[in-house]
């Protein structure tokens, strides 16, 4: 027992000095709060990605994500909002088309990945969008799950992409959604409100993955 529990006490251990690690090498640009119908998140976003820092604080200090939903949420994978069809949108309807006349070129970062709270932006497919450019106003917050190491490796197969040991770490521990790295831009994570995210993405909802029950957002920069 005492062998086990020092084996326990390394391995938190470990992984704290790798996620301090990871937060090293991120510098932030900014913080905001995102108040919602079950809760309030902080999230900060990082310096590697100017354009869609940029573009989010400008939309935040016009406050044009005030009143929109959370219109689409999805237990184990996400939460997203920002559509400015889902302002006063009547039930039921389905959102999730709407948007600024202008998409926002990719910005991927192998240090920044899909770990649980991250924070990037939708965009349309890769048949109608090959350079992967990100939506205007369109973003989601990850839930996500933890994965084991062969789960794993299915989906570097899949993507075609390589899960670094340190995120890998996060991902069986934390969890997340690693089949979206490097194919969504992530230009933030979350500080606190994980509970409120687990609320949203738990949510009752409809065939459209809406809630049945509006969630409404109101965003701020804030100083930390």
């Amino acid at each position: 027992m005492k062998n086990f529990l020092a084996y326990i006490a390394a391995l938190f251990l470990f992984i704290s000095c790798v996620s301090s690690r990871n937060s090293t090498k991120q510098k932030v640009s900014a913080h905001i709060k995102i108040e919602t119908d079950s809760g309030t998140m902080v999230l900060k976003l990082y310096s590697q990605t100017p354009l869609h820092n940029k573009n989010f604080i400008k939309l935040t200090r016009k406050h044009y994500f005030d009143g929109l939903l959370f219109h689409r949420v999805i237990k184990n994978f996400m939460i997203q909002g920002g559509d400015p069809d889902s302002k006063n949108a009547a039930p039921g309807i389905l959102l999730g088309d709407g948007g600024l006349k202008y998409t926002i070129p990719a910005e991927f970062d192998s240090s920044l990945f899909h770990q649980k709270g991250a924070l990037a932006m939708a965009r349309e497919g890769d048949k109608e969008n090959p350079t992967k450019a990100s939506s205007s106003t369109q973003f989601y917050i990850v839930q996500g799950k933890k994965y084991t190491d062969e789960e794993l490796d299915k989906v570097e197969q899949k993507m075609k992409i390589t899960i670094p040991e340190n995120h890998r770490i996060i991902y069986r521990t934390i969890g997340g959604t690693p089949f979206l790295d490097m194919n969504y831009t992530v230009f933030g994570q979350l500080k606190s409100g994980f509970d409120v995210v687990e609320k949203i993405a738990n949510a009752p909802r409809d065939k459209n993955d809406r809630p049945l029950q509006d969630i409404k957002m109101k965003i701020r920069l804030i100083k930390k």
